[in-house]
């Protein structure tokens, strides 16, 4: 009789979890249409930290601002056929769910993937556990295998932006039914993702090696963001992303791998990036006046 309870309620949070998932997939399609409607977004120079923690490589934080509604950023993140979006992966050599509880799942993925620094490239084989929550929109990951690394974790975690929220003034909305209240339902969500990463080799290399490994790893979380906006844009309808500095190949400058160097150089190219965009919507709007 106990087991009987046990599996009765085990089957009860399963059904819940279930049509708490359907509601969220009815809510993400309506904050989709509000951005078909208006698509209009112009993608922020990210904020980059990069410090060196004692007897690390590096310890990145990013945080940027995203035109598309948390769910479908946190889509983009979970899906096993991501290799599609961030061309930073090679291939997925193999993925296991360990835990599946509806709206969390821990998976065991190995995968290879791609860097280039320089004139080198190469692919390295990465092994973790990831554990990915749909209720707080996070996705944690450790290395579960240790090899070159003897450190890889990190996290993803996407809160939620409330964009038209100038349409409610002088009222301010607290929660997401506020919020589609105030604007009559036109209002849209994007999202403010943070990405927090710590890396620490199984051996730490001495100047100017760890500055050319510090280079890598803020260049490959550059990409892995231009490839995310890349993606949200294209799911917006938005038009002319600008998408021609994806495969950038970093100054010979010897002090590039430095961490401060590194970062400063990603926001000098994000503001380039930002002004092409404006400058380029500017002419399609004239010629559309014209």
């Amino acid at each position: 009789m106990k087991n009987e309870a046990k599996t009765d309620i085990a089957n009860l949070v399963l059904s819940r979890e279930k049509e708490s998932y359907s509601a969220l997939e009815v809510s993400l399609e309506k904050q989709l249409d509000a951005w078909k409607k208006n698509p209009t977004w112009v993608d922020e120079v990210p904020e980059i930290k990069v410090n060196v923690p004692k007897g690390s490589l590096c310890n990145l934080n990013v945080k940027f601002k995203v035109g598309l509604p948390p769910d479908a950023i946190y889509n983009i993140v979970i899906d096993p056929d991501n290799r599609r979006v961030f061309k930073n992966i090679k291939e997925v050599i193999s993925r296991r769910v360990l835990v599946d509880e509806g709206l969390r799942q821990i998976v065991e993925v190995e995968q290879a993937a791609i860097w280039r620094f320089l004139w080198w490239s190469g692919t390295i084989s990465v092994h973790v556990l990831v554990d990915q929550n749909r209720r707080d929109h996070s996705v944690r990951f450790k290395q579960g295998k240790t090899g070159f690394m003897k450190r890889f974790e990190g996290c993803w975690k996407v809160e939620p932006l409330f964009v038209d929220e100038q349409l409610c003034f002088p009222y301010k909305p607290e929660t997401w039914a506020d919020y589609d209240s105030c604007t009559g339902g036109k209002g849209r969500i994007g999202s403010i993702v943070k990405l927090e990463q710590l890396i620490q080799p199984a051996l730490l290399p001495p100047p100017p090696f760890s500055w050319y490994l510090r280079g890598i790893t803020a260049r490959t979380t550059e990409m892995l963001i231009h490839d995310l906006l890349a993606e949200t844009a294209r799911i917006r309808g938005a038009a002319n992303y600008d998408s021609s500095n994806r495969e950038l190949t970093l100054s010979s400058d010897p002090n590039v791998g430095s961490p401060v160097r590194s970062a400063t150089d990603i926001k000098e190219r994000w503001r380039h990036r930002r002004s092409k965009h404006r400058r380029r919507r500017s002419l399609v709007m004239l010629g559309k006046a014209g």
